[in-house]
């Protein structure tokens, strides 16, 4: 099943736990005199940012539509579609991503005014008619200037290789490196999220200011061996320190200079092994949780309810109603038996979920991984970290609120001799500025990761390796 909202799978738990709050009450106003032939697109609000989708509508000769859905971000093309029309009232349904959009006509009949729903989320959105072909395809890339090179490496005590991709500044060596690691979730070496290159970016950006940059595929990813759905945060960690001892192996490396930069989940990867033996030089995270899973999924459920208008009595409804599960998870190892109940829990509290969704959502909440994300707590063995840490939070995300996360973390760090918090306006879970400020490409804006963020990592690192040679 395709999922149009990209969330890491603990996230995807998290929009199961929600709530159908809002409704469209819409009256049904007549027929519809507009012909719908064409394309109409809109900002679909999710968590840490908007994606943008794409409804392509051809009315036939028997009367009816046939309709495909894309989202260019998530690479969804030519989704079907199934359309229903009522008078101005307009039904969208993506059945293979459990979706639907439903809304009404606006008197010029050139707006679609309704509501986005899926399992445990729903959002108010707006469609506008666009009469020219909107190129969804990916551009070809331009050669860099810097040097590429297909790298495997082997994670020696599990026998686990693992392929990527170093990137090496032109010019005369030895370079400053670091390596790249992904947010939760199975991610490729660009970290993608559609045509949006949450890795890629920036190593992209930093390998052009003179920093060699090795980004990798996560086990059970691209060319990586090893499987996804197995793969534990002290497995992450162990690939991370296999990735380290590979860069020390090279003669472009500067040795001295080594780090390690997370997003998301891969800041507290990136964190903990700081705190091994062969720790690298510093560490750079990027909305990096500082909360115990628990914790922190309840926060998030917060501020998506917060997000799309919920009042305080059902905020506080569904809350508890979370809890609940959580602490029936915690006290039930047996996931045959929490599964049935969680699942009826699930019911309860949603009479809207569908059998196929109330299904996977009680698997993901009972599997082993979920219950190891809620008892996981960030700030253990931080204690151990003794390198530069730059922690990097944006106060537009969703996920990982800036403030709490940052002041845990700030806090266990501080034996570390050097931790420099820092929260970035405007800027979301997945790094990228406020919409308004994207480039245009083809008429178009496109997601783009903060200049801002950029500038200040790349500064940052520059700044590690100058205070080191001062020492000499």
């Amino acid at each position: 099943m395709n999922k149009i909202v990209h969330v890491s799978w603990w996230q995807r738990t998290l929009l199961y736990l929600l709530l159908v709050i809002l409704t469209c009450n819409r009256s049904v106003a007549g027929e519809t005199q507009n012909a719908l032939d064409g394309y109409w697109k809109g900002p679909l609000q999710v968590p840490g940012g908007k994606l943008e989708v794409i409804f392509r509508l051809v009315k036939l000769s028997d009367g009816t539509y046939f309709a495909a859905m894309d989202v260019p971000l998530q690479k969804v093309s030519r989704m079907p579609v199934a359309v229903s029309v009522h008078g101005d009232t307009i039904s969208l349904a993506a059945e293979e991503a459990g979706s639907r959009f439903m809304g009404r006509l606006t008197p010029d009949g050139k707006k679609i005014d309704g509501t986005w729903s899926q399992p445990g989320f729903t959002v108010p959105m707006l469609l506008e008619f666009v009469p020219a072909t909107i190129d969804t395809n990916p551009k070809a890339r331009l050669t860099p200037p810097y040097r590429e090179e297909e790298v495997l490496f082997t994670n020696i005590p599990v026998d686990l290789r693992l392929a990527g991709m170093l990137t090496i500044p032109a010019g005369k060596g030895p370079f400053p490196a670091v390596v790249l690691v992904s947010d939760a979730g199975a991610h490729d070496r660009e970290g993608t999220v559609g045509d949006y290159h949450v890795l890629g970016a920036l190593g992209d950006y930093l390998t052009r200011r003179g920093i060699a940059v090795l980004r990798f595929d996560d086990r059970g990813v691209g060319k990586s061996g090893g499987q996804a759905s197995t793969t534990t945060v002290p497995d992450m960690v162990s690939d991370v320190q296999a990735a380290l001892n590979f860069l020390r192996t090279r003669p472009e490396i500067d040795l001295e200079h080594l780090g390690v930069i997370g997003h998301g989940e891969g800041g507290n990867v990136a964190l903990l092994a700081a705190a091994q033996p062969l720790p690298p030089s510093f560490v750079v995270t990027l909305a990096a949780p500082g909360l115990p899973g628990r914790v922190l999924q309840a926060q998030q459920q917060a501020n998506m309810l917060k997000a799309t208008g919920t009042d305080a009595a059902k905020m506080e409804t569904a809350l508890k109603n979370q809890q609940a599960m959580f602490d029936f998870i915690a006290q039930t190892p047996d996931p045959t038996q929490a599964k049935p109940i969680i699942a009826n829990m699930l019911r309860q509290s949603n009479p809207t979920l569908d059998s196929s969704a109330v299904r996977l959502a009680a698997t993901d909440m009972t599997s082993a991984r979920y219950k190891a994300f809620l008892s996981f707590d960030p700030t253990a063995k931080m204690g151990d970290v003794k390198c530069p840490v730059l922690l990097l939070n944006g106060t537009a995300d969703l996920d990982v609120g800036a403030d709490a996360n940052l002041a845990v973390l700030t806090k266990c760090l501080k034996s570390s001799g050097s931790v420099t918090p820092r929260k970035l306006l405007g800027v979301n879970h997945l790094f990228q500025s406020d919409p308004k400020e994207w480039p245009l490409v083809n008429g178009q804006q496109k997601p783009a990761f903060s200049s801002a963020a950029q500038e200040a990592i790349r500064e940052w690192v520059v700044q590690q390796t100058q205070t080191d040679k001062g020492k000499k």
